[in-house]
């Protein structure tokens, strides 16, 4: 046991323990709070119960408490389980402990308990079970304490109602018993008081009074007498069935109380009352039970009443007055056998009566004989009723009842047996039989001679009777009265009887009819019984008479029912021996030791034929044999001797052996060796010519076919063969050929062996014996009359002809050799020739024929010393068995022709002269497609599959001697060649057969030529190749018979080249062989992929290369399987050899390539795309390139090549790897190749193919793998490759091999910018980010993508989604992807990476990733090139550093503000690079400070001012932007440089507020209230606070409130401003010419009159009417109102000038506005 097992049972009880004491305490505590609550509040159900002493009232209440749980607990143990079951048997425990500490107490509270009014019937029943085990425990109570229980338990008892009344009544009445064990007294007093007579007591009372008397017997018997007196008073109150079933019980119970008692008296204290008295009161009852009760229709109350007499009858019957009173009551309980009873039982009391009648010798009246008998003899003699389960073991009561009736009353009971044998039923007699039958076979006391001579003459009665159960019980009383003693009783009539139906059966039995089945089963019943009595009689009768040994020897040489000969012979045996023991003593002084027996000759050769089935008839050979044995004597005293010693060693061999383990052929070879051995010592004697007439006088007494008569022709040829006289030996064969039935295959057989054998030395005779006979039946081509000679069985010609060929062919198969030298071409094959050449030539004559030439060729190749004979008539025998073969069919296989035919080639190839190497291959040929082309045959046909089985071994012994004479490379591949297209035939017939052929020619080939003639080159291989795939065939034999093909192909190609091939790779594959006996293809596969590596390492690289063609070669010749294991095959020896394999690889690949799109199976396609891909993985880049130079648009083998490797994610990742490099090569420089692999690498290979190819790949892989590591690559070099498709790159490159397969032009959704964008898509649905890709679509990233114009703006808004994605855990990868990019010399790959390169740099990412120098420099370098657009992005890139990077901008200001600098003011900038550095400058300005800027502060501002103006609006805008952002790094430094720079900037600040670009406009104004407080006037800062710079009136506002502070602070500036207004008014935007215009008024209002002195107001005047003529209508009435504003102006400084003409002036304005439109020009010029 293990520690397991021994532990379980260990923690179970540990926990059950543990649960019991958790529970006990819980229990105690509960018990404990019980008896406080007690105290304090005392139950109301006790206060009519009477008073508890003060200490009694706690354990009261503790006990009610358990009993409460004990309640409780048992309405939950049926549904909870055993836990709660413990715990209730744990309140039990407790209580009972309790009990043993205060007992007195304990049983008081129990006791109160039982008094609660309403208890419920379980409380009860748990209350006296404890108050039983407390009782138990504690032996002697409380006189007062036991008094009250009695009391209320016999109440309870009396109480009975209904069900749950009888439980209780049950408990209670246990209780009385357990208290009557130490207080017997009170509860017999209780019992007693309830038990009065003429009073019908409870049952209950009577119950307890039985359990009572059964547990205390002497206790009990002082009462015994009062209790039987009253109960008899009560039997006539008894009236309900329940009573008298409860009173029977207890008066069986009180006759075994008694029974015992009277046993051991000794031991009794009581007076003694004998077993007379207790008769004496026993009989009435008995009496009244018999005569009344007996008779009650309840069988319940029967039954009772019936069980009860056994008991009061052992009482009774030994009582001499009783006894005949009991006999008197007897007819009363036969009359029960006609009632329900169960008839047992009755039968049980009769005979208890009966034997009790034998042993007092006081038999029961000869007046109730009569009865008797007829109420037994019936139940022996009909069947049992349906109802009686107990008949058997009645009718053997009823035996001994009989039995016991012989012995008191022989000759009536015999009388009456005479008289049931008068009737003639069958039932009747036979069960009258086997009565007489047990009567005879009663050994104790021996029945007298009297009884035996009456019963025999009853017997001889019936003899007559053929009816065959009667001859069977007869049978069996003769063989009972011979087994008991009484022989002489059955000498005469007994034995005669036995030998007539010995006779009589052994008839009927061999001559039985049809439908008569039941008839013949009662035959073999007989004939077995009748065997078994003359089996009894010859073992035990003595002075046996000589007629029974006659019977029985001629039984044995006539009967033709063999299953009765063993014992017959035994029998004979035991006979034969008496009376050579009874010879011996009348005759001492004589030898002669003789039976009386029939002719010798004639018994010996019935034996030896029946000795050849020695096993049949329960092994009749032992018992034959040692009849010889001891009748040696009698039958030939020449043998005697001889007998004695070789006869036992027969004996010995049949007791070794069995019926299924002993050897036919074998025991008949001794057999003849005895018959030879025997007949050697009767030579010089006619005694074998004498047998041999017996032996032919016995083939009439068999059938055909039979063991016994096989042997019997087999012993006449023996015996025939030492005759002498070869007259009569020639006569007896001529006798034999005359009365054969030629017809009968096996007698036609047993003639022909016959003669074969007597030709051993009879040949000349034999031979001569042929010719007369032919002769005398007058053999001719014209005439052939042999039906005259059997007029029973005509002959027809061909069978003679075909026996007399065999017949020939036997004598030269026995004959001996030199005259068989002599003899064998003529006359015995020209006859062979000559009788089928002249027949029909149907089956019959071919498979004589055959069989004829086989025995020849075989006699004549096991003659030693042959030398140089030549067989003349091999030519002929050959043509003809070829036409044979030629002549079967092919489908089907209905007769051994073909086999006896290849046979029949097989020996005439090995005798001289041989056959040529074309006549071989010829032979081969036609019987490899005779035999191999054949359908085996089902299960169901064993005759057909052994034809079959027959057919293919001929075939491989044909191949086999045919091949011996061209044994060499050449002739292997020319069998292998005749075998393939049956090797690999889609019939797995045809490939079992073939495959198995191949392994036998095969083992031949290798033990014969070994090491001495290697294979050619490559052929090895094709042979592997051709045989491989077999090892996965669908068929078990073909599997096996493909391993053993290999394994002899790989030890012969180890044994020539000398190789490695130890024990261990000849053990593995003998356990692959042991493994592919099962049958799951799966497994199978596996097992050939193992052989396949031990294989493997036989080839070299050459013969690896045939072995994949070949594999190839054959795809889609067979089954699905087959290819499948060429695959794996090829799998398996590419995965070992792969890497040795270089050179060979375009080889292989070839082979697979071309024969990939060809192959129909699925499965065989992905197996062999599993192969290619290996080759893949070691030589990636030859594998690759060729893939990638197929044509498009890709052919479906190609598809499922690359949806292979999407398969395979890891080797998928590594190719999509290679993919990408091969486009990313474009961009990099062209490098020299170093070696093969980079030859295939560097090899030109179409872009499109490779782009299609990443799309398949991304598209078919597992999309649970996202492919986050690889997604950088894979979106960096699909970015590249479609910004190269937007340059001058974007041709694809022509391909020779494209070219020379396509013509035509691809579908228009196969380009390079569709399958990138496509292959992109698909990368991020990957991402499985679905708000990514949506916003994807939103933006119209991919339509920006497509088109060359928008690709950059794709290109950004891609990576900045990329960047704000969450998932953007690939953007490091990404990053140093770009950081690469950007360093390429192919400009469109510069681009496309500095487009990216520019979101990065407003992301944290690459001041992270530590790539932030790098990235600088690059976007340096980028900043400096000549492409607008790359140094366009470059700046953007390193603006956006203030994004991503803004604590790194003052570490690089120098740098950036250069490059800002030189994209404002370097020659021939275009707008879009000046702008995009203005917009740098603006986000660095925020990261820097005033002393970050040094000297390029003043070169910022002035390049910023330089824009203000420019025609651009984006400039204007990023200038005012820059300009402000200036405003906000200016600190105390640069405060005044600034201040300065404000004063300049000023002018156009204030103008460009009303700019045409809102941008530009709101930047303008933003920037302008920015710059107010260098101007360091409050009330201009206030006023500035509080302007809305959109609001033109605000602005105006404003602007009055500058131009008023710079009067009265800054006059000069102010009329400066004016001056630089003016000139605006020619600008180029017409908002700006208004603005100026606008502006030009306020300052003029403003201006001091010492500074309009200062004006040049024609100047002023000519500038402002030019602008009467512009194109927009703002702007000349802009020009008009400050036109009256100089007016106003020019008026003032008139009247403050005497020389002035201020009426002239006001009229002209008058006119002008008198106009109310556009001036004329003379006007205007005039004004």
């Amino acid at each position: 046991m293990c520690i397991g097992q021994r532990t379980e049972p260990f923690l179970v009880v540990y926990f059950c323990s543990v649960q019991e004491r958790s529970w006990r305490k819980d229990l105690e505590e509960e018990m404990a709070e019980a008896a406080t609550e007690s105290h304090e509040d005392p139950s109301d159900e006790t206060e009519d119960l009477g008073p508890l002493e003060p200490d009694d009232s706690g354990t009261f209440q503790q006990v009610t408490n358990l009993l409460n749980i004990m309640e409780s607990e048992s309405t939950k143990t049926d549904t909870k389980g055993a836990g709660f079951d413990m715990r209730k048997r744990l309140a039990s425990v407790i209580i009972t402990e309790k009990a043993t500490t205060e007992p007195s107490v304990v049983m008081n509270a129990l006791i109160r308990c039982l008094q609660v009014p309403e208890i419920s019937t379980q409380r009860k029943v748990n209350i006296y079970n404890i108050l039983q085990e407390i009782i138990q425990q504690e032996g002697e109570l409380e006189e007062r304490c036991v008094q009250r229980l009695v009391t209320i338990a016999s109440k309870e008892m009396r109480d009975m109602l209904e069900m749950e009344g009888y439980m209780r009544a049950e408990v209670a009445s246990d209780t009385l018993v357990a208290l009557s064990r130490n207080h017997f007294s009170l509860v017999m007093y209780e019992l007693q008081h309830h038990l009065k007579p003429l009073n019908l007591t409870e049952e209950f009372v009577i119950i307890t009074l039985a359990k009572l008397a059964n547990g205390n017997v002497f206790e009990f018997m002082p009462y015994m007498g009062i209790t039987l007196a009253t109960m008899f008073t009560m039997l006539r109150l008894a009236n309900e069935a329940k009573m008298r079933q409860v009173i029977c019980g207890a008066m069986e119970t009180f006759c075994e109380t008694v029974q015992f008692y009277l046993r051991h008296l000794e031991d009794s204290v009581y007076p003694v009352m004998t077993e007379d008295q207790f008769a004496v009161k026993l009989f009435p009852m008995y009496r009244y039970f018999v005569t009344v009760w007996l008779r009650n229709n309840n069988p319940e109350v029967k039954l009772g009443v019936i069980k009860s007499l056994k008991p009061m009858l052992s009482l009774l019957l030994p009582n001499d007055d009783l006894r005949e009173q009991v006999y008197d009551y007897i007819p009363l309980l036969l009359a029960e056998y006609q009632g329900s009873l169960e008839a047992l039982f009755i039968t049980q009391v009769l005979r208890q009566i009966l034997e009790m009648s034998v042993i007092t010798n006081s038999p029961v009246p000869q007046m109730q004989l009569h009865t008797i008998f007829t109420e037994l003899h019936v139940q022996v003699c009909s069947r049992a009723p349906a109802q009686q389960q107990y008949s058997s073991q009645n009718l053997t009561e009823i035996v001994h009842c009989f039995i016991a009736l012989a012995r008191s009353y022989p000759k009536e009971l015999m009388k009456f047996f005479l008289s049931q044998m008068e009737m003639s039923k069958e039932a009747v007699r036979v069960g009258t039989l086997a009565l007489i039958r047990a009567v005879v076979s009663a050994d104790e006391p021996k029945m007298n001679i009297r009884t035996i001579y009456l019963a025999v003459r009853v017997v001889k009665n019936t003899l007559s009777d053929t009816r065959s159960k009667v001859r069977m019980a007869i049978l069996r009383i003769i063989g009972q009265l011979a087994l008991s003693g009484f022989q002489d009783r059955i000498k005469g009539w007994g034995l005669k009887y036995v030998s007539v139906q010995l006779t009589l059966s052994t008839y009927k039995l061999t001559n039985r009819r049809d439908n008569f089945y039941q008839r013949d089963l009662e035959e073999k019943m007989v004939h077995k019984v009748t065997m078994d009595t003359v089996r009894i009689i010859t073992s035990s009768v003595s002075g046996m008479t000589n007629e029974f040994w006659v019977r029985l020897l001629c039984y044995i040489m006539e009967t033709d029912y063999t299953e009765a000969l063993t014992p017959i012979c035994v029998s004979l045996t035991n006979l034969a021996e008496r009376q050579l023991h009874a010879k011996d003593e009348e005759a001492n002084a004589s030898k002669s030791r003789h039976v009386d027996l029939p002719a010798p000759q004639k018994l010996l050769a019935r034996l030896l034929v029946l000795m050849s089935s020695p096993y049949k008839g329960e092994g009749r050979g032992i018992a034959m044999l040692n009849l010889l044995k001891t009748l040696s004597q009698s039958i030939a005293p020449s043998m005697a001797d001889m007998w004695e010693l070789e006869i036992p060693l027969l004996v010995k061999y049949l007791e070794e052996h069995t019926e299924f383990t002993w050897n036919q052929k074998t025991w008949e070879d001794k057999l003849i060796q005895f018959l030879r051995n025997s007949l050697k010592k009767t030579r010089g004697s006619n005694w074998s010519l004498r047998l041999s007439k017996e032996l032919n006088n016995q083939i009439e007494s068999f059938d055909s076919p039979s063991l016994e008569k096989g042997f019997l022709y087999r012993a006449l040829g023996f015996t025939l063969a030492t005759g002498l006289e070869a007259d009569k030996v020639e006569v007896l064969l001529l006798e034999l050929l005359y009365k054969t039935d030629y017809s009968n295959d096996f007698d036609r057989e047993g003639v022909i062996l016959c003669f074969g054998l007597c030709a051993r030395g009879q040949v000349k005779t034999v031979l001569g014996v042929l010719h007369d006979f032919e002769e005398r039946i007058q053999e001719s081509e014209q005439s052939w009359q042999i039906g005259a000679w059997r007029k029973d069985h005509p002959w027809r010609r061909e069978t003679v002809k075909g026996a007399l060929m065999v017949m020939y062919s036997c004598v030269a198969s026995y004959c001996h050799p030199q005259m068989l030298l002599i003899h064998v071409d003529n006359p015995i094959t020209a006859k062979i020739i000559h009788h089928y050449s002249s027949s029909c030539q149907d089956i019959c004559l071919k498979l004589a024929f055959m069989k004829s030439v086989v025995q020849v060729t075989d006699a004549i190749k096991n003659i030693k010393d042959l030398e140089d004979f030549q067989f003349a008539q091999k030519a002929t025998l050959t043509g003809i068995i070829m036409a044979i073969i030629k002549a079967e069919p092919t489908d089907s296989l209905v007769s051994p022709v073909r086999t006896m035919a290849m046979d029949a080639l097989s020996y005439l190839s090995k005798l001289k002269p041989f056959y040529a190497t074309e006549e071989s291959s010829e032979l081969m040929d036609i019987s490899i497609h005779s035999v191999i082309s054949l359908q085996p045959p089902g299960d169901s046909n064993e005759s057909i599959k052994t034809l079959y089985t027959n057919a293919l071994h001929a075939l491989e012994q044909l191949m086999e001697g045919l091949m011996q004479r061209h044994l060499d490379p050449k002739g292997l591949q020319e069998m292998v060649h005749l075998l393939e297209k049956w090797i690999l035939s889609e019939k797995e017939w045809e490939r079992e057969k073939a495959v198995n052929l191949h392994l036998h020619l095969m083992k031949i080939y290798v033990q014969s030529v070994g090491v001495c003639i290697p294979l050619k080159l490559g052929q090895f291989g094709g042979l592997v190749g051709l045989i491989a795939p077999g090892t996965c065939d669908s068929h078990r034999k073909t599997r096996l018979a493909s391993m053993d093909v290999l394994a002899s192909l790989l030890d012969l190609h180890a044994s020539q080249t000398c190789s490695s091939w130890g024990a261990s790779k000849e053990l593995e594959l003998e356990k692959c062989k042991e493994d592919l006996q099962g049958s799951d293809m799966e497994k199978i596969f596996s097992i050939s992929s193992r052989i396949s590596k031990v294989a493997c390492l036989q080839f070299n690289c050459d013969e690896v290369v045939s072995l994949v063609q070949k594999l190839c070669e054959n795809f889609g010749a067979m089954d699905l399987q087959h290819d499948k294991a060429s695959v794996t095959w090829i799998c398996t020896f590419l995965q070992m050899r792969v890497k040795e394999l270089e050179d060979k690889v375009p080889e292989i690949l070839g082979a697979i390539l071309a024969h990939l799109p060809v192959v129909d199976h699925r499965e065989v396609r992905r197996l062999l795309i599993e192969g290619l891909l290996l080759l893949a993985h070691y030589h990636q880049e030859t594998v690759l390139t060729a893939l990638l130079r197929q044509p498009l648009p890709m052919e479906s083998h190609l598809t499922e090549v690359w949806l292979a490797v999407a398969e395979n994610v890891p080797f998928a990742r590594t190719m999509l790897h290679a993919l990408m490099g091969r486009l990313q090569a474009r961009f990099t420089p062209r490098a020299n190749a170093a070696s093969k692999a980079d030859i295939w690498r560097l090899a030109a290979v179409d872009p499109l193919m490779t782009l299609c190819t990443i799309h398949l790949l991304v598209e078919r892989m597992d999309w649970d793998n996202r492919l986050l590591d690889l997604f950088p690559d894979l979106v960096y070099t699909l970015l590249l490759q479609l910004g190269s498709s937007q340059g001058p790159e974007a041709v694809s490159p022509v391909l020779k091999t494209w070219r020379l397969i396509h013509t035509g032009t691809l579908p228009e959704e196969v380009n390079l910018q569709r399958v990138t964008i496509r292959s992109m898509q698909l990368l991020f649905r990957r991402l499985n980010s679905e708000s990514l890709l949506c916003t994807l679509e939103e933006q119209g990233v991919w339509t920006l993508l497509e088109s060359s114009s928008t690709f950059l703006q794709g290109v950004s808004q891609l990576a900045r989604l990329c960047v704000q994605s969450p998932q953007g855990y690939y953007r490091q990868r990404l990053s140093e992807l770009v950081l690469r990019g950007m360093a390429s010399e192919a400009l469109s790959c510069r681009i496309s990476s500095t487009a990216v390169c520019m979101e990065f740099m407003s992301d944290p990412i690459l001041h992270q990733e530590k790539l932030l120098k790098r990235a600088v420099l690059m976007l340096e370098k980028g900043a400096e090139q000549e492409d607008e657009v790359l140094r366009m992005l470059s700046l953007r890139a390193l603006g956006n550093m203030a994004l991503g990077a803004p604590r790194k901008v003052r570490q690089y200001r120098k740098l950036l503000l250069e490059k800002c600098l030189c994209s404002l003011r370097g020659p021939g900038v275009s707008t879009s690079v000046t702008s995009e550095g203005l917009e740098v400058l603006a986000k660095v300005l925020v990261e820097l400070r005033e002393g970050d800027l040094g000297s390029t502060f003043n070169a910022i501002s002035e390049q910023c001012r330089a824009f203000f103006d420019n025609e651009s609006e984006l400039l204007r805008l990023k200038a005012f932007i820059v300009f402000g952002k200036l405003a906000q790094v200016v600190r105390i430094s640069k405060k005044h440089f600034f201040k300065q720079e404000v004063k300049k900037a000023w002018v156009p600040l204030m103008l460009h507020c009303q700019d045409p670009c809102s941008d530009a406009a709101q930047a303008c104004v933003a920037t302008m209230f920015q710059c107010v407080h260098f101007w360091g006037w409050r009330a201009l800062q206030s006023s500035a606070d509080h302007s809305d710079a959109a609001a033109p009136k605000e602005m105006i506002g404003f602007q009055m409130t500058l131009c008023s502070v710079l009067t009265q602070k800054k006059p000069a500036v102010l009329y400066n401003f004016l001056l630089e207004t003016m000139t605006y008014v020619k600008s180029n935007l017409s908002r700006i010419r208004i603005a100026a215009c606008n502006l030009a008024g306020i300052i003029m209002k403003q201006m001091s009159a010492h500074y309009l002195k200062k004006l040049d107001f024609p100047a002023l005047r000519n500038s402002l009417q030019e602008l009467q003529l512009d194109s927009d209508p703002g702007v000349w009435r802009a020009a008009l109102e400050t036109l009256n504003i100089l007016d106003t102006c020019s008026q003032q400084r008139l009247w403050a000038s005497p020389e002035g003409n201020l009426l002239d002036g006001l009229s002209a304005k008058r006119t002008c506005l008198s106009s109310g439109g556009k001036p004329h020009h003379s006007t205007a010029n005039h004004c």
